[in-house]
């Protein structure tokens, strides 16, 4: 009975070093094991601006400010530019619970931008450029950067709005832009 306890304790042990083991494995995008010990090491992937300006730690508080006043200024200038463009008079724009979308109708696709609070960013989804995701830099009263190509939001909808109206757009005058 006793040597039948020790094996169902070993076996107990090795199990639970096992779901350990792949826990970790998730977790941690390096593990090693040695003298029979997890050694991990925790590394963060992230790619820098092209520009000096780093993204900076921001307070919830700042973020939520900044946040909605960058949105609601979107949504009041694209509301101006479906207004004035001929070749855009189906389209709607809607802003609602810090998500803007702007759907240009069938030809020209919808773009939705949204807030993200837990990861302090701003989500696009462009019909024309696909997904990006937008960290805010606290320089020059803060702005919008995409880390990958160091292009501020308001950069790329300025290019992709002024292609889609066929005319000049400046999303200069609009809240937080880095133009």
């Amino acid at each position: 009975m006793f040597r039948n306890i020790i094996r169902t304790s070993r076996w107990v042990a090795r199990r639970q070093i096992n779901i350990i083991t792949q826990i970790a494995l998730r977790r941690y995008s390096y593990v090693s094991v040695r003298n029979n010990t997890i050694i991990t090491l925790d590394r963060k992937f992230s790619s820098t601006t092209p520009s000096t300006t780093e993204v900076s730690e921001v307070d919830q508080a700042v973020f939520e400010d900044i946040c909605n006043e960058t949105l609601e200024s979107l949504c009041d200038y694209f509301e101006e530019i479906v207004e004035s463009a001929p070749n855009l008079k189906g389209a709607d724009v809607t802003y609602s619970d810090g998500v803007l979308t702007v759907a240009l109708g069938s030809s020209y696709g919808t773009y939705v931008i949204n807030r993200q609070t837990p990861n302090k960013q701003i989500w696009l989804s462009s019909p024309t450029s696909g997904p990006k995701r937008y960290d805010l830099v606290l320089d020059n009263g803060g702005h919008w950067i995409y880390k990958h190509d160091g292009m501020s939001l308001h950069q790329l909808l300025q290019n992709e709005i002024s292609k889609i109206v066929e005319n000049k757009i400046e999303f200069q005058n609009c809240a937080h832009s880095l133009v």
